[in-house]
């Protein structure tokens, strides 16, 4: 009798944000089975990971969440409350702003690095990534240059990498926000399920002004659809 192929696996970097969302439901509707890692990092918006359990009870992901001490973070408005976070006034500005302080030191490696080695300790060899280069804040580890690059390393630093090649997929890479949440919409995606802002109010409400609240509001009002997440 003939054994019926083994679904493929994946490990997710999900964050409860709309790419990593996105990027969730794109994987899925390519048959893959995923296992979702988030973190805790002491970042200011740890709201988010409510929203991240959210979707992965909802897909029904195995989720875990890793908690990494927030000291090695340092001068980023994301975890030092201290810092403001930028308000800019348009997605042009942020375009223009160069690297802001909502960068955290190293962050995608370090969250890559502990997606690597789940994903060697069950023998999956792909890694799901929402980066994107369009409509994004300056960040460097979201460019295809440090994807390309890590995924070579992944290869070279693991047992699993000389047996089946390790990959990063990134399918947000080139995608523009407005196009990112077009896709979730025909997946089936629930946008309610998401969040995006850096600097929520004291009652978890978006802030609308952050980077991440600009480029959110600006997509869906270009797309002539209310977000769902501001009809609660």
């Amino acid at each position: 009798m003939t054994q019926a192929p083994t679904q493929k696996q994946g490990v997710i970097l999900l964050s409860g944000g709309i790419d990593s969302a996105t990027t969730l439901v794109l994987a899925r509707d390519k048959g893959v089975a995923l296992h979702a890692l988030s973190f805790q990092y002491g970042q200011r918006h740890h709201h988010e990971l409510t929203y991240a359990s959210i979707l992965a009870k909802h897909y029904n992901l195995p989720h875990t969440t890793v908690t990494i001490e927030s000291a090695l973070f340092r001068n980023s408005a994301l975890t030092d409350t201290r810092l403001a976070v930028p308000q800019p006034t348009s997605v042009a500005a942020i375009k223009q702003q160069g690297i802001p302080t909502t960068y955290v030191p190293a962050r995608n490696n370090l969250f890559l690095a502990y997606a690597l080695a789940y994903g060697e300790s069950h023998a999956i060899s792909a890694i799901f990534f929402g980066a994107n280069i369009i409509d994004y804040s300056g960040y460097p580890d979201c460019r295809p240059e440090f994807i390309d690059s890590w995924q070579k390393t992944a290869n070279l630093a693991t047992k699993i990498g000389r047996e089946k090649p390790i990959t990063l997929h990134a399918p947000l890479l080139k995608m523009g926000k407005r196009a990112i949440i077009e896709t979730g919409l025909r997946l089936g995606l629930d946008y309610a399920q998401t969040w995006s802002c850096y600097d929520p109010t004291p009652d978890n409400q978006p802030c609308g002004r952050c980077d991440s609240c600009v480029l959110r509001a600006d997509a869906f009002r270009e797309l002539g659809v209310t977000d769902p997440l501001l009809k609660r």
